[in-house]
């Protein structure tokens, strides 16, 4: 008698964890630099996380009611999709642009393409890509850490450049000490500037593995190769910009990553390179977003050059050849 084999979409799961188990593994391990941010940047930052977290959840709500599918925002994968996003945005950003980047995220990045496991590129970082065409200045003000603490009569006084942009300036202004980077008192967006909040997030979700180690420790190995080759600060380019936050929490997303050890090298490798490369060399000081979602489009094809052999295939197409 056959049994009937059940195909289903990816993210394909190993074991009896549920999507939801997961997802909330993946909030809890985001907690640290929710906590850090509304720290650093006010309540204007946790305002900003709710408008793109609910703006995420209803947008999934409606957009499963209009194509009349069964509703998945039980899954939490779309209060994910928003605190992701809102820590790729600056805390001086619209609240109404916030928002529409939840739409784009949830609406046309995840949502037309079938759902959560089948869009193929990360919804958040490019939900940001959008933004950041379309609010090139909004997108790249900074306020300077603990501004709600200043004179808010001088507004000038309280923008500031991220540790990224000074380097690509070159204009000889401070940068901020290592320890300032490794707690979050530099500029940048809501999510990216503490990186001992981020680091301790990514550890809980490898000590949980809900993640692999393979790709942030490839991606912050390549950059820091990078970095020797072209004479710059180690610590700078690990500590400042989205690194870490990309390297933790969005490299290692399950729907849009190689799922073979071989393919998260070469995905790893493949974003610490291009993010290398536009810090380097293009005009923007960051390239993390863009490195990702570049990878994001050519995961299916390295998929399938690193895909290992069925058993006895080997063997087989030997005998034929040899025949």
């Amino acid at each position: 008698m056959k049994e009937n084999l059940l195909v289903s979409s990816s993210p394909h799961l190993r074991g009896g964890r549920k999507t939801n188990l997961i997802m909330l593994d993946v909030i809890i391990a985001l907690m640290p630099a929710v906590i850090a941010s509304g720290i650093i940047f006010g309540v204007r930052a946790l305002i900003i996380l709710a408008i793109t977290t609910g703006t995420c959840v209803l947008s999934e709500w409606v957009c499963r009611k209009v194509m009349k599918r069964d509703n998945t925002i039980g899954d939490l994968s779309a209060i994910v999709t928003g605190i992701l996003l809102a820590f790729n945005l600056p805390v001086s950003i619209h609240p109404v642009m916030a928002g529409i980047g939840g739409v784009v995220a949830i609406v046309v990045v995840k949502q037309m393409f079938g759902g959560l496991g089948q869009n193929f590129v990360n919804p958040a970082l490019t939900a940001r890509i959008v933004l950041m065409a379309s609010f090139p200045s909004q997108m790249s003000t900074w306020y300077q850490p603990f501004y709600y603490t200043m004179d808010a009569s001088t507004p000038d006084a309280l923008t500031t450049a991220t540790p990224l942009g000074i380097l690509g300036e070159g204009a000889g202004a401070p940068l901020p000490s290592y320890l300032d980077m490794f707690l979050g008192n530099t500029a940048g967006c809501l999510g990216e500037t503490c990186a001992l909040a981020l680091i301790l997030g990514g550890l809980y979700l490898i000590v949980r593995r809900v993640i692999s180690p393979i790709i942030p420790l490839c991606y912050l190995a390549t950059v820091v190769i990078f970095s020797l080759i072209f004479g710059r600060d180690i610590l700078v380019d690990l500590l400042s910009g989205g690194l870490l936050l990309g390297a933790f929490f969005m490299a290692t997303d399950y729907a849009t990553t190689p799922i073979n050890w071989k393919g998260k090298i070469i995905f790893a490798v493949g974003c610490g390179i291009i993010t290398m490369v536009i810090r380097i060399f293009g005009s923007l000081p960051e390239g993390v977003s863009y490195s990702i979602v570049l990878m994001n489009i050519v995961a299916p094809h390295i998929e399938k050059l690193t895909r290992p052999r069925a058993f006895g295939k080997a063997r087989k197409e030997r005998k034929k050849n040899e025949a």
